[in-house]
């Protein structure tokens, strides 16, 4: 960790400090400081925040302009809320986690592990995403598919944080990694809802919009002959704890037609972003297209 040390990130390393000094107090004070500095980011993010209402308004042009500028500042307290969930995941002990963490369905992991081929824990990229997958380490062994985030310290924390308590944790380009740990009939926490645009995408509607999409879920089922699990954590009402369920399998998959596969996922996703809106990861271009057509063009 010496290479950290330099003045470029200092800014870095007080963030953390007081990320970890709020991780000391009750779960509904963090998330009450989480809100507010939401509300903060909500004012001076501007970027972030044009990005979140283009996405709302591609997603829910159903709603009405208020209901979903509403939606765009609960996103944003949302975000506050995560930061701090962040260092509960990486330095919380199990046994408090325990206590925050509820699960529903379990008797379908169960089903699935009985099998012998692990479990695709199909997730999605909400803003409980790092407590849906370090809730999945209080059951057992298990392993976690990653994004290495850009900046270097962060990267090395959150692996750190990851490998202390999955029994492997394996970046987006360790497809064989993946494969191995399902053999080892784990269950591997994945979540390829993000814009994808290498050799295994393909459009396919989310929310109706045409969306460059990782279709390789099918192959990976196919290949390992693993159980495909949605797995979707939500953060409670009342501040004091998260719900975390397990879904049935998905039925006759891989059906052979990988986007009509994807298609069926991003169905579900839909209907959990219909439940909290403002936990869904609006701040991301899911949308952007390289040419003029770009949504995100000002």
């Amino acid at each position: 960790m010496y290479r950290f040390l330099g003045p470029r990130f200092w800014g870095v390393w007080l963030g953390i400090a007081f990320v970890r000094l709020v991780n000391l107090l009750p779960l509904p004070v963090q998330l009450a400081i989480g809100r507010m500095l939401g509300r903060v980011a909500y004012v001076f993010s501007r970027r972030d925040r044009h990005i979140a209402k283009v996405n709302l308004d591609l997603c829910l042009p159903e709603l009405s302009p208020a209901q979903r500028e509403l939606i765009l500042k609960d996103h944003f307290r949302s975000l506050g809320c995560a930061l701090f969930e962040t260092g509960l995941v990486w330095w919380a002990g199990s046994a408090r986690l325990k206590r925050l963490i509820r699960f529903e369905g379990l008797e379908h992991l169960d089903a699935a592990l009985a099998r012998g081929k692990g479990a695709l824990m199909l997730s999605a990229h909400f803003t409980t995403l790092e407590m849906g997958a370090r809730a999945l380490t209080l059951l057992g062994p298990m392993a976690v598919m990653y994004l290495t985030p850009s900046n270097a310290l962060v990267a090395e924390l959150a692996r750190r944080g990851r490998t202390r308590h999955a029994l492997e944790a394996v970046t987006s380009e360790q497809i064989r990694e993946l494969l191995q740990n399902l053999k080892r009939n784990l269950p591997v926490w994945y979540a390829p809802d993000q814009r994808f645009t290498d050799k295994s995408s393909e459009l396919v509607p989310f929310f109706g919009v045409p969306a460059a999409s990782n279709v390789a879920t099918s192959r990976l089922a196919k290949i390992s002959g693993a159980t495909v699990l949605p797995y979707f954590p939500e953060r409670r009402a009342d501040n004091r704890g998260y719900i975390v369920r397990v879904h049935p399998p998905f039925e006759h998959f891989p059906s052979g037609d990988a986007i009509a596969d994807t298609l069926r996922f991003h169905q579900l996703i839909e209907a959990n972003v219909r439940r909290h809106p403002d936990q869904y990861l609006w701040a991301y271009k899911r949308f952007k297209r390289p040419d003029a057509d770009d949504p995100y063009r000002r």
